[in-house]
């Protein structure tokens, strides 16, 4: 939609008939309609609903398109949706703005359905979804606007602390501990009102589920804060492992005593033609799952990856222009260089010993 590519997240599913049913069942009771007519209204709800969920991702991705921010997508999904967005906001004003954008949108469409809901005749089917519609738009408006990432709210709150500091971590990290004070808040409070009977029993596990993804997701931001933190420490020239050349058809235990008597045990293995120029890159996991007795009689380019395969950084790229690199091109093994010259190799897992070290790798 206006140039925004839409997906549909399997979960939809689930909403989609846990709130037909329960919507349905709900308005046949209050207009005494047949069963199927009530899982009708059920289902019309849900897509009005759904409709909303999108206009308010849409005054997201329309207000960071229109402060030059690409949009990759929108994403609907068992408890909402989000926006992906190709970079963060370049200041505290149009990252305030993007982020209010959504419940803006959200509380003009629960003003507009409240005024249907008082312009409608009650009793009526288009009275009770005006109702309801206007009910889910101010109440999605209020509780995105709550200040705690990863909702709304605390991305607005990120941005004001960003620009009272100067330090956008630090505004994402604040924001991340009381998106944990909200999602504690929110458990607490659909606990109480299970007790008290104010909420459906058969909602309890959906509301505990929004509780546990704001845990998580502000989590996620804490971490993504400290990690973020770290990017000036990211020098590729120190960071990236040394190469050793190996000549096309040697024999990879050779190439491997040769690597390790240099003194370099650590560098990998850079397969050459026989002009000397670099064409291949040994796969360490490969070689090492090569029996040992059997490495005399293989060649090293039968475990080597073409370095026309491998993402490619040059040496001289600053941590931010790193990890945006890494972030598009995933992979275990970056080919480091300086010109045509290949001068190193990164492996994923120093980059992330690096911006993480107190947390446990896996091998």
């Amino acid at each position: 939609m206006f140039g925004v590519p839409l997906h549909l997240n399997g979960s939809m599913v689930l909403l989609a008939v846990l709130i037909a049913v329960l919507y349905g069942e709900f308005a046949r009771r209050q207009l005494d309609l047949p069963q199927l007519s009530g899982y009708l209204i059920g289902f019309g709800f849900v897509v009005s609903l759904l409709g909303s969920v999108l206009l308010h991702e849409l005054g997201h991705a329309l207000t960071a398109r229109r402060y030059g921010i690409g949009v990759r997508g929108i994403t609907l999904e068992l408890l909402g949706g989000y926006t992906e967005m190709d970079r963060d906001a370049p200041s505290p004003r149009v990252d305030l703005l993007v982020s209010l954008a959504g419940p803006a949108v959200s509380a003009v469409l629960g003003v507009l359905a409240v005024a249907a809901t008082l312009a409608l005749p009650e009793g009526t089917v288009a009275h009770q979804l005006a109702f309801q519609l206007a009910v889910s738009n101010v109440i999605v408006a209020v509780f995105n606007s709550l200040p705690g990432l990863p909702l709304d709210g605390g991305r607005a709150l990120r941005a004001a602390v960003w620009g009272l500091t100067r330090d956008r971590h630090l505004g994402t990290e604040v924001a991340g501990w009381a998106g944990r004070v909200v999602a504690v808040g929110t458990a607490a409070l659909v606990l109480l009102l299970t007790v008290e009977r104010r909420l459906a029993p058969l909602a309890l596990p959906l509301m505990l589920l929004v509780a546990v993804t704001l845990w998580r997701g502000a989590g996620q931001s804490i971490r993504a804060a400290r990690v973020s933190r770290r990017f000036p420490l990211i020098d590729l020239a120190r960071l990236a492992r040394p190469v050793w050349p190996a000549a096309t058809g040697t024999p990879l235990a050779e190439a491997q005593r040769r690597r390790d008597e240099s003194g370099q045990p650590a560098a990998a293995l850079l397969v050459t033609d026989s002009t000397g120029r670099p064409v291949a890159l040994v796969d360490p996991a490969a070689a090492e799952a090569v029996p040992v007795e059997r490495r005399p009689w293989l060649a090293v380019d039968a475990v080597a990856r073409s370095l026309g395969t491998l993402p490619t950084l040059s040496v001289g790229w600053d941590g931010e222009r790193v990890m945006e690199a890494v972030q598009t091109h995933p992979g275990a093994q970056y080919v480091v260089t300086s010109g045509e010259d290949v001068v190193g190799i990164l492996h994923i897992a120093d980059l992330a010993q690096l911006l993480e070290p107190n947390r446990k790798m896996t091998p």
